[in-house]
């Protein structure tokens, strides 16, 4: 007996219907129906299937609290980072794992089912790295969590700052995090990378840095990750996060640095949603959008994803859990807007996301695969991203973790008899 039987499911790139037989936390086949017994059987109702979205880049340990003690007024990254210096010194263990888990519970809900979160260990007690161990082990069931560990105030600029990045990584922290152009200067930005690699060949850990965050065109440390990444051959495992600053760069300077990049083989994370807030606070006008080239790094054929960032922090007060919701704003103001650049975009919340979290080489819905799916109520990707759809169901490891009944709209015109039933 099959553990779940999914229905009449439409899969990309096929234009009949089929079905999905789950065992064992596993897809066991695709194919027809002959009357074959479940657990429990559903019927998709022809909509969309697809393997979940992944979130390459988010902060847990901060969301949730936007105005505590104060609002980030100035809506720049600098005033955020100073908030949250506040907001750190009410930390408690108890409190961060609430949080997390609300906000992952909106990522469930949302169809995010691997997630990578940074987390401050510019704190002697590691109090949200700690805390963030236990929400990894409460969400294992559910989802995969990759824990970055982010020096946000800086390796050297902060005292002590290696000794806590290093002792993060003894204790299980996944990946090694640092923030380059935050350092007091650029010779000690450089020495932070180097710092960033030998840790990560010490320990065996995945590389994401938050790298060029900012709108200043001589701010260049991605240069000196893909360095490093080259000379070491890590380039697979190692991710440059943000890199805003590649929006200011001249276009002699770029393709230079895009070659280099493609030759390291190195990951980009972009995040439309906050930077798109956060960047250009300091122009006048034009004001830049303050987001990577994602356009011109995809057209390389170099990986990148997208992050949602923040949620309800210091540097963003709105957000959702919706990877759809980014993917939307990262459309718009990429100006990705053709057909086969909007499928572009849908991968970068979940191919590309899964290739940058280095955890599935076939992420997709296969006969083999893990099944983790969602069904969408949507015809397709394009209308599924038009739309902002939540996923009907979300089936984790063969189970079904979240559930979203759709929202059915009438529109009653004067003549009642002009009645118009339409998918929101």
């Amino acid at each position: 007996m099959y553990k779940l039987i999914i229905k009449n499911v439409k899969l990309k790139g096929r234009n009949d219907l089929t079905n999905i037989f789950i065992k064992d936390k596993k897809i066991e086949k695709i194919s027809e129906f002959n009357g074959e017994k479940a657990k429990k059987i559903i019927d998709a109702d022809s909509k969309l299937t697809i393997p979940p979205f992944v979130d390459s880049h988010v902060h847990l340990d901060t969301a949730l609290t936007a105005g505590e003690p104060k609002w980030n007024k100035s809506g720049t990254l600098f005033e955020g980072i100073e908030r949250w210096a506040e907001r750190k010194e009410m930390l408690s263990e108890k409190d961060v794992i609430a949080r997390a888990k609300k906000a992952l519970s909106w990522q469930i809900a949302n169809g995010v089912l691997s997630v990578r979160t940074h987390v401050d260990i510019c704190d002697p007690k590691l109090t949200a790295l700690k805390a963030m161990f236990k929400v990894k082990q409460w969400a294992s069931p559910y989802l995969n969590l990759q824990i970055v560990a982010f020096p946000q105030e800086g390796i050297l600029s902060y005292n002590g700052g290696k000794e806590l990045l290093e002792q993060s990584l003894k204790m299980g922290a996944d990946v090694v995090g640092g923030i380059p152009h935050f350092e007091y200067t650029r010779e000690y930005g450089v020495k932070s990378v180097k710092i960033i690699f030998d840790l990560a060949e010490k320990y065996n850990k995945l590389i994401d840095i938050h790298c060029d965050e900012i709108d200043d065109e001589q701010s260049r440390f991605v240069e000196v990750a893909a360095a490093e990444a080259i000379k070491r051959d890590m380039g697979k495992i190692t991710t440059v996060s943000h890199t805003t600053a590649m929006h200011s760069y001249n276009g002699a300077y770029t393709s230079k640095l895009l070659r280099f990049c493609k030759k390291a083989g190195i990951n980009f994370i972009a995040n439309p949603l906050v930077n798109i807030h956060l960047q250009g606070r300091f122009d006048d006008y034009p004001k830049r959008r303050g987001i990577t080239r994602v356009k011109e790094i995809n057209k390389m054929g170099i990986n990148l994803s997208f992050g949602h960032d923040d949620i309800l922090d210091p540097w963003y007060p709105l957000g959702t859990g919706s990877m759809l919701q980014v993917a939307h704003m990262g459309a718009h103001i990429t100006q990705m807007m053709g057909t086969e650049e909007l499928k572009e975009i849908f991968k970068m919340i979940t191919k590309n996301g899964a290739k940058t979290l280095n955890i599935s080489n076939n992420y997709d819905v296969r006969e083999g695969n893990d099944a983790n799916l969602l069904i969408l109520p949507a015809d397709n990707q394009l209308d599924a991203l038009r739309r902002q759809t939540a996923p009907k169901w979300v089936i984790s490891r063969g189970n079904i973790v979240a559930e979203n009944d759709p929202i059915n709209t009438n529109v009653i015109l004067e003549n009642k008899k002009k009645q118009i039933n339409f998918k929101k």
